[in-house]
């Protein structure tokens, strides 16, 4: 299970986000452009410490500000896809892939190389170097590569943010796929109702900073929500 508590002060914006999510499946941060979520993200990953209060995925205590813990980033375990991919230019798809996979000690692998490749579709991609990729293809490069960490978590910030249509219809039955066959909870973020209807099962409501509402994705994405105003430094 998802169990985040945390505050930040960041300039004149406050995040203060109170949320929980499942302990699989997809749990969606929606909200406009600067409302906080890749500061929520970020925290979660350990590359931003929270002011105060706890993160805990499945039992596992990654922050808690009473009892001074703050695990680095490395111990954490957690996957983190960007939007851009962030493939190495100079490595081959292969050697992309397998990249974090070797700093994962072997008794804590369970996710094969081949299951990926097959998952992904992207067996005819291994002996490419990134710059022959479509953007479809790198941004599934990078899902495999964060998959290929065995994490106890995975992190996907506005994943398919940079795709054009055709190329983000491409890349959904991918993540869908993903969800189903790896038992493991996601963060998932996107200010696209389209995307997160699609994909999340709980979704987390984001308004300059706080979680506003939280809750079944179709009963709370399908209704008129308040009109989230304008924020900044999220």
């Amino acid at each position: 299970m998802i169990d985040i508590h945390i505050q930040r002060q960041q300039g004149d914006f406050l995040v203060n986000a109170i949320f929980t999510g499942a302990p699989s499946g997809v749990t969606a941060l929606f909200g406009p452009s600067g409302s906080g979520k890749t500061s929520i993200v970020n925290m979660v990953a350990g590359l931003l410490k929270p002011d105060a209060g706890h993160i805990i995925i499945n039992d596992h205590c990654l922050f808690d500000s009473k009892q001074k813990i703050n695990l680095a980033p490395e111990r954490r375990r957690i996957g983190y896809i960007f939007q851009d991919g962030r493939l190495f230019p100079h490595l081959s798809v292969k050697t992309n892939l397998t990249y974090g996979r070797r700093q994962v000690p072997v008794s804590q692998r369970y996710v094969e190389f081949d299951d990926v490749v097959e998952l992904l579709g992207i067996g005819h991609l291994l002996e490419r170097r990134p710059a022959k990729l479509s953007g479809g293809e790198k941004q599934r490069v990078a899902i495999g590569r964060g998959l290929l960490t065995s994490p106890a978590m995975l992190l996907m910030d506005e994943p398919l943010a940079s795709l054009d249509h055709d190329r983000k219809q491409e890349v959904l039955p991918f993540i869908r796929r993903m969800c189903r066959e790896f038992s493991l909870p996601i963060l998932y973020v996107s200010h696209s109702r389209d995307e997160i209807l699609k994909l999340a099962s709980h979704v987390i409501i984001l308004t300059a900073g706080h979680a506003v509402a939280a809750g079944n994705v179709k009963r709370l994405l399908q209704q008129e929500v308040p009109a989230p105003r304008l924020c900044v430094n999220g």
